[in-house]
């Protein structure tokens, strides 16, 4: 891996400590969290990205498709069921 190239950003001092408390919490440094984080922002990106061209080639996902996701989406984070999304998987297996 290439070394490391510092930066020097300024933050809000809230963020800066929520920052700070979750990099803890994680037991890794600051820096860490945030590459983590820009990371996790990068793949949230893409995915948009493949979502609005798969759109593009095979049209808008509809609203059921897209509840269907959300519900696929929350499972995979380990986000329990909400009713709107309980509701959408209901209408799924019927």
């Amino acid at each position: 891996m290439p070394a490391a190239r510092k930066r020097s950003v300024s933050l809000p001092p809230d963020l800066d400590a929520r920052i700070e408390q979750a990099a803890a919490a994680e037991s890794t440094t600051f820096s860490g969290w945030l590459a983590e984080a820009a990371r996790k922002e990068f793949t949230i990106r893409a995915g948009f990205a493949g979502v609005a061209a798969f759109e593009l080639e095979h049209g808008a996902l509809t609203p059921s498709e897209r509840a269907e996701a959300a519900v696929w989406a929350d499972s995979v984070l380990g986000i329990p069921p909400t009713n709107a999304t309980t509701k959408a998987s209901q209408r799924r297996s019927a």
